[in-house]
């Protein structure tokens, strides 16, 4: 009979109707329950969400999960704002948790520190004396110049000034260096963690952080030929390559050919009117939607209308590869830590990093094969499909986290 233990989970971000980290934190606490119970340390801010949610949807699974909330005092924490001092309260409240464990008197087997997933901050759930695992963890790589050469010198700033900061603390941080030490397991979510932090080789693995649940999809064809990118509007995420890769590879159709292509953002920021000029000067307003953010749900919708996923994200992570995958859409990304390592060849084009202008015009052929080979394109969405049952699936999670517990003692 399989042993069930009890899993001590730090969750500072864990939201049953947001996205990104918060989804995440809920997904991977839920994943949990499925195997074993599971005490989840969150943020009092989260409490009346959690509590309606699992109010109006009922599940066995909810009853082996249990919330504490926590926070600091007020005095502590007067001057955070939102996202503003969002990292530094994070690294005040991780370092009073186990304190906060040790008051509440509880038995538990295993700590876990799930999220921020960031490998640069701290953990200190080592010090509770349980065996401790860390992950998943992560960063975003350094942009490459060439790709924020369109943008206002300051996102170029931002970017170093923040990988500086890293660096620091990879190389000189010794809560850090005792948090990888003192893990008895390391969740990494892509290759480049072990290039900053000195990991044993049978200490960590290497695993993507992201997935997402089953939506139903069935593989049809499709009358448009419908290219689909959703994130915020800022740097990062590459949409201005998007914008440019989508031209060129309109300008190589006749006339009578581009009627039925199109793309789609999906997504607000900062960059958004740059975007819209970048569309209007390459001459594809008729072809180009830009939706502002919308529910889940109705993303959704249109990821299953659509026929590619073009995401030339320079992020270490990125949610939306997993939910396109599940949709049987080839990916186009960048080969990079983070989409780049998400995909293979038979479901996607991982494109190397290089010149801004031979970028988009590997970026644009790749659209071009999809669309002038609709064998190949077929055969890549049944492999997208595959890949996301097999590797992006939430319910493997849940299993892959099961297996690292039972070995740990």
């Amino acid at each position: 009979m399989k042993e069930v233990k009890t899993i001590l989970t730090t969750t500072y971000a864990v939201h049953p109707l947001k996205g990104s980290e918060d989804a995440m934190g809920w997904n991977y606490v839920c994943q949990i329950a499925r195997n074993n119970k599971v005490i989840s340390i969150t943020r009092e801010n989260n409490r009346a969400a959690i509590e309606q949610f699992m109010v109006a949807h009922p599940s066995s699974t909810f009853n082996n999960i249990t919330f504490l909330y926590f926070d600091l005092p007020y005095w502590m924490r007067f001057w955070k704002r939102g996202n503003k001092g969002a990292l530094l309260y994070y690294w005040m409240w991780q370092r009073a948790i186990p304190h906060f464990v040790r008051k509440q008197k509880i038995k538990y087997d295993i700590v876990h520190n799930l999220n921020f997933h960031n490998d640069w901050t701290p953990s200190y759930l080592w010090k509770l004396k349980k065996p401790f695992v860390w992950g998943p963890i992560g960063h975003h790589p350094l942009i490459p110049k060439q790709y924020l050469k369109p943008y206002a010198a300051n996102y170029l700033l931002k970017d170093r000034a923040t990988w500086l900061v890293k660096n620091f603390f990879w190389k000189c941080s010794f809560s850090l260096r005792k948090t990888a030490r003192k893990a008895d397991f390391i969740y990494a979510m892509n290759s480049s963690v072990g290039d900053k932090i000195k990991l044993k080789p049978n200490q960590h693995l290497v695993r993507p952080s992201v997935a997402t649940q089953d939506f139903g999809f069935d593989i049809k064809p499709t009358e448009k030929f419908t290219i689909i990118s959703a994130g915020r509007f800022v740097p990062l995420k590459g949409f201005d390559l998007t914008i440019l890769s989508f031209a060129k590879f309109l300008n190589t159709l006749p006339p009578e050919a581009r009627k039925d292509c199109s793309l789609i953002l999906v997504g607000k920021g900062p960059e958004e009117n740059y975007l819209r000029q970048l569309i209007k000067r390459e001459g594809i307003s008729a072809y180009t939607e830009i939706i502002p953010w919308i529910e889940r749900e109705e993303l959704m919708t249109k990821m299953k209308d659509a026929s590619a996923f073009l995401f030339p994200s320079h992020e270490g992570a990125g949610m939306v590869v997993a939910e396109a995958l599940s949709f049987a859409l080839p990916v186009i990304c960048l080969a990079n830590c983070g989409p780049g390592e998400f995909i293979n060849s038979t479901c996607g084009f991982a494109i190397a990093e290089q010149s801004y202008e031979g970028t988009i015009k590997d970026l644009s052929d790749s659209l071009n094969l999809l669309y002038t080979n609709p064998k190949k394109h077929i055969a890549m969405r049944a492999a997208a499909r595959k890949h996301f049952e097999e590797v992006f699936h939430w319910d493997r999670r849940g299993e892959w986290l099961a297996e690292i517990y039972s070995q740990l003692k």
